[in-house]
């Protein structure tokens, strides 16, 4: 068992989990969306990201840039989580909250299409 493929697996299923954990609930209440939850899967996304800079083949580039699409999406939010809380002291209103909620789904998306790829990959290594 290769372990580096094991962890880089790891990482982009806990990238995933953690983005739906977020994700999931009524896209405008603050009630519903924890700001360590989306900390957090920044930071396995970052991880996720990070890990996949050694693969060389085409499926690696288009992993990396499904990767790089879930870290600027996350961190668009974290941006406007912290503009709306701690700049312009806005505030969590329905509307913020809608838009942070959003460029998770985004996140969410490009992390589902990763897993996508990642499974079509191992699962075509596994016939050869």
């Amino acid at each position: 068992m290769n372990m580096s493929k094991v962890m880089f697996g790891f990482f982009v299923l806990l990238a995933v989990t953690l983005n739906f954990g977020f994700f999931i609930g009524d896209i405008d209440n603050p009630q519903h969306h924890d700001v360590y939850e989306l900390f957090a899967a920044l930071v396995v996304g970052l991880i996720a990201t990070v890990l996949k800079f050694g693969e060389r083949s085409q499926m690696g580039a288009i992993l990396l840039a499904s990767s790089l699409v879930v870290n600027l999406h996350l961190i668009a939010a974290v941006i406007v989580w912290t503009i709306a809380v701690h700049v312009t002291e806005v505030g969590l209103t329905p509307r913020v909250m809608a838009s942070i909620v959003s460029l998770s789904g985004g996140a969410l998306l490009a992390n589902l299409v990763s897993l996508v790829l990642l499974t079509l990959d191992t699962a075509g290594l596994s016939r050869r």
